[in-house]
């Protein structure tokens, strides 16, 4: 029953440009990051409009996802594709008239709308491939991580290739054609088959906290996510104040990032059915640990370029193998909406890098690496530890 699901979703056109949502959205979700430094963040030690940026952003994406799960099953995917879509292109635009002296409020309820059209197109594709995730699950997490990479390094690149050559509304009206392109490609498409999925009772969710093990993943996706998303998110300003380098070539080591991540997913999908997935999940930890030090301590560029490329590296196949698990063990855990207990550990994640604007603030910017450097060391731990705990289940039967 999997393979005839597999087969349609893969050759019909509608799958494809559902697919492509990802893609979409992992530009929405990646661009605050590299367009701070066009807002000049990076001339002046006053983070906290930055801090309130992630967390509107954050708000945003957590509305939006909870909007697509209501919406779902009675406007069905297409509208909720066009309507996200559309959302995304209208906030850009906006953000375009925003530049120069202005109330950071403004931005704050545009980056808003940001987060929720991002959530809104990246939940409705989750849902339309579930046929895909059920048959496969670290496979299909795998393509969808690789198509929303793209989207990330995509928008780093545009932004890295137009910054001090364009004006910054320019930058974001071309950021904005992205999002209007796949409006008129999910309008002109047919209906996007999917399968509804419920979330569980509360009460059931409730019940998860008494098994160590699913307190265990949600802690371990609290500390993967957050790593993720701190480093992307600070990375250009961190570079910039604590090398010295000018803020192009800061976006360009952010693409540096984005690439690492995506041929790492690309080298993990062709290793995971020749290698035990605990070994490729171990080793993807240290490395990403190992970098995530040697980020923070570097002073030289060397050193900077060798830590993104182990981190990217390393995070690239965490998730996948996270979810694979997740999947065998919980079986209403569904990536296309937040529910159940997973919804901390994803929601809490994405606050972090809104936590690093607050200590950027405090201590300056040259302190936020570490907090993603001790996460490595969380995440290393927390790996060990759900090794542990499911070899004591298996005995234990």
């Amino acid at each position: 029953m999997a393979s005839t699901a597999r087969t349609p979703l893969l050759r019909d056109g509608t799958g494809r440009r559902a697919l492509g949502g990802f893609f979409l959205s992992g530009m929405l979700f990646a661009f605050l990051g590299p367009v701070l430094p066009a807002w000049g963040y990076h001339l002046h030690s006053d983070h906290t409009a930055v801090a309130l940026y992630f967390l509107f952003l954050t708000f945003g994406i957590y509305a939006g996802a909870h909007a697509c799960q209501f919406l779902v099953s009675r406007t069905g995917l297409q509208k909720l594709l066009v309507a996200g879509s559309a959302l995304g292109c209208a906030a850009l635009v906006a953000l375009s008239f925003l530049d120069g002296p202005v109330a950071p409020s403004l931005r704050m309820f545009a980056l808003f709308a940001v987060g929720a059209a991002g959530a809104i197109v990246n939940t409705a594709v989750f849902h339309a491939i579930a046929p895909l995730y059920e048959h496969d699950p670290a496979s299909t997490i795998n393509l969808s991580g690789t198509l929303f990479g793209l989207g990330c390094l995509t928008v780093s690149l545009i932004l890295a290739n137009t910054l001090g050559v364009y004006t910054v509304p320019s930058m974001f009206l071309l950021l904005a054609v992205i999002p209007f392109y796949f409006v008129i490609s999910y309008a002109r498409g047919g209906v996007v088959p999917f399968t509804a999925h419920e979330m569980p009772p509360f009460k059931e969710a409730l019940r998860d906290f008494k098994s160590p093990g699913a307190i265990l993943f949600t802690l371990l996706l609290f500390f993967q996510f957050g790593n993720e998303w701190a480093l992307a998110s600070w990375l250009p300003l961190f570079l910039i104040q604590r090398l010295g380098i000018s803020p192009a070539a800061a976006l360009l080591l952010l693409c540096l990032y984005w690439a690492a991540l995506v041929a790492g997913r690309l080298v993990a999908q062709a290793l995971l059915p020749r290698f035990q997935h605990s070994r490729i999940l171990g080793a993807s930890v240290l490395a990403a640990m190992f970098g995530c030090f040697l980020l923070s301590m570097t002073e030289m560029m060397g050193g900077a370029i060798a830590g993104i490329v182990l981190i990217g590296g390393g995070f690239a196949s965490i998730y996948p193998l996270i979810s694979e698990s997740i999947e065998h063990r919980f079986p209403y855990y569904h990536p296309g909406f937040y529910g159940g207990i997973f919804s901390l550990g994803l929601t809490g994640a994405l606050l972090t890098p809104s936590l690093l604007g607050f200590i950027a603030n405090e201590w300056g910017v040259g302190k936020v690496m570490i907090l993603p450097a001790l996460g490595a060391v969380m995440v290393a731990v927390l790996v060990l530890l759900i090794w542990l705990e499911a070899r004591l289940t298996k005995e234990g039967r």
